[in-house]
């Protein structure tokens, strides 16, 4: 688990020592930085995220940590059409191709969410993820 702050991945650590769980590591670092560290780069089978940006940002920060044939799973709002379709270009520059979307409404709600699948085909070229900031300021 990555994340920034450093108040978050204390409050998991806490969760994953209360709740006995194993093999489960936290690193206190930008997803940028970890996608550029060869510990990590293109390593991983599934990679997710909140809906932390919009989709073509979201996958500069994950596609680079999938492995070939990897998943990323995209948690993303209803409206996702236009999103997608501006994301088109940084999904097939980063060796990605998205294999399912998946609208549904969360349980005991009326909030409507998607999922966005996507598969990695192809490496990823060695300039991405980009510097911190700049995916999201110059999306691909």
């Amino acid at each position: 688990m990555v994340d920034s702050l450093n108040k978050r991945v204390n409050f998991l650590n806490v969760v994953i020592e209360e709740l006995g769980l194993e093999q489960i590591h936290t690193v206190h670092a930008r997803v940028e930085e970890i996608g550029k560290n060869k510990q990590f780069r293109e390593s991983f089978d599934v990679v997710t995220s909140r809906a932390v940006a919009n989709l073509s940002t979201l996958s500069e920060y994950m596609i680079p940590l999938a492995k070939l044939e990897g998943k990323c799973v995209c948690m993303k709002g209803l409206d996702i059409d236009e999103e997608l379709e501006n994301a088109q270009k940084a999904i097939g520059v980063l060796g990605g191709t998205v294999e399912l979307v998946d609208r549904f409404c969360l349980p005991c709600s009326d909030i409507n969410r998607s999922i966005v699948l996507i598969n990695k085909i192809s490496k990823t070229p060695e300039k991405y993820p980009r510097k911190p900031g700049v995916p999201s300021k110059e999306p691909i």
